[in-house]
């Protein structure tokens, strides 16, 4: 039992990473970057085919980044430069992701048991704990940054920073590749991680990041220490453990989708339920002052 725990509690560390990334696009820029999956597993083909050149697993890894961060580049370009629209650019960007990581690694898998990773002689967790740190504590910061609040800007009130006479282009392009390289850097992780690359290890990305995110901004927005990254872990936590809960429960790994699906829509369920259930109390509430009024009204008659 407590290896189960301690793998759900490893493996989420690993994605949430990739939901900081996630959250950039999805929440802050307001863009449907479909392109995760395939920047996930781009990140996790670099590392892989690096390490087995003898490469620093360490190296491998900012290689990763670098590599999703180019990839988040040219979904920018084609929306900002190309006017193509968000959605579609990221889908043909992923769709390029497949070819190139095929060419990347040489094959469909490639395994890494036998070759030096960032956990070799080391305790597992903690490695992944001081990168999900660093990755939280650069996120937190981040956002407290002129250009931070300038990306908030833009996914708020995109005409509002135009009219200031910034280039909102440039912004998104760098949100994208900021988006891009932590995405990128949670899959050379977990490539690591489980040794081995696979071409499909990306597949379904997107929707975890999204049904972590709804589920830690659902749930956990109420905590008093929160912030959007440990948000992120929380959600990522949830999500992960629900998983795994499915398979321990003797769901067939083909039915993981499905589950998916139907976590994301208790997620979205129990968050509209959340903003309705406010605007019928301030409802509520705003029409108590009317009836005050007229009962001081009457008085005063």
């Amino acid at each position: 039992m407590n290896g189960f725990i301690l793998g759900i509690l490893q493996q989420s560390l690993i994605f949430s990473i990739a939901v900081m990334g996630i959250y950039i696009t999805y929440k802050i820029l307001k863009f449907a970057d479909l392109s995760a999956d395939g920047s996930f597993t781009l990140g996790a083909s670099v590392s892989a085919i690096l390490i087995i050149k003898g490469f620093n697993p360490f190296i491998s890894l900012a290689f990763s980044m670098l590599t999703g961060a180019l990839a988040g580049i040219v979904t920018g370009v084609l929306n900002v430069k190309f006017k193509i629209q968000d959605i579609l650019s990221s889908i043909l960007v992923m769709i390029g992701l497949y070819s190139i990581n095929l060419r990347v690694m040489g094959m469909a898998n490639l395994p890494l048991f036998n070759e030096k990773s960032i956990f070799t002689d080391r305790n597992i967790l903690l490695v992944i704990f001081i990168f999900a740190s660093i990755c939280g504590i650069f996120f937190t910061l981040f956002y407290k940054t002129k250009l931070g609040y300038l990306l908030k800007g833009i996914g708020d009130n995109e005409n509002m920073i135009i009219s200031l006479g910034i280039n909102t282009g440039s912004i998104k392009i760098f949100a994208l590749s900021l988006s891009n390289a932590f995405i990128a850097l949670a899959g050379g992780i977990l490539a690591q991680y489980q040794g081995f690359s696979d071409i499909n290890m990306g597949t379904g990305i997107m929707i975890m990041g999204l049904a972590s995110i709804i589920i830690g901004f659902s749930i956990f927005r109420n905590i008093n220490f929160s912030n959007s990254s440990i948000l992120c872990i929380l959600g990522t936590l949830v999500y992960r453990a629900c998983i795994a809960l499915s398979l321990r429960a003797g769901f067939n790994p083909s039915d993981l989708k499905l589950i998916s699906s139907i976590i994301v829509i208790i997620a979205l369920s129990i968050g509209n339920s959340r903003g309705l259930f406010q605007k019928y109390a301030l409802k509520k509430e705003n029409t108590k002052y009317p009836s005050k009024l007229e009962e001081v009204g009457s008085r005063n008659a």
